[in-house]
């Protein structure tokens, strides 16, 4: 199942924490290196305005995808924490075709 993490700061500051020192963040790109390898991460950005991270999971659900990330060090440390939203594959095309897609705004 794919999940999308959206990093959300825990003291909800937009300003960095000086906990977010030079060697911790080292750590975390390394837990982070760490869970791609594995093919936890598939993929992984920044937001724009805020640096906040996006990160595409694949895992067999929210709770695994909990445990995984929580392997980071800035979430295992209480710095942030991560909004998870569970995908499914878009079968709207279908309705190109005339075929029902199963789907509706309310499953």
């Amino acid at each position: 199942m794919q999940i999308l993490a959206l990093e959300r700061p825990v003291s909800g500051s937009a300003e960095p924490s000086p906990e977010f020192t030079p060697e911790l963040l080292r750590l975390e790109a390394a837990a982070a290196w760490r869970l791609h390898q594995e093919g936890v991460i598939r993929q992984a950005w920044f937001t724009v305005d805020t640096c906040d991270a996006v990160l595409m999971l694949e895992c067999a659900g929210v709770e695994e995808a909990a445990r995984r990330l929580a392997e980071l060090p800035l979430v295992s440390g209480g710095l942030i924490r991560f909004d998870l939203l569970p995908l499914r594959p878009y079968d709207g095309f279908a309705r190109l075709f005339g075929e029902s897609s199963g789907a509706s705004r309310t499953d």
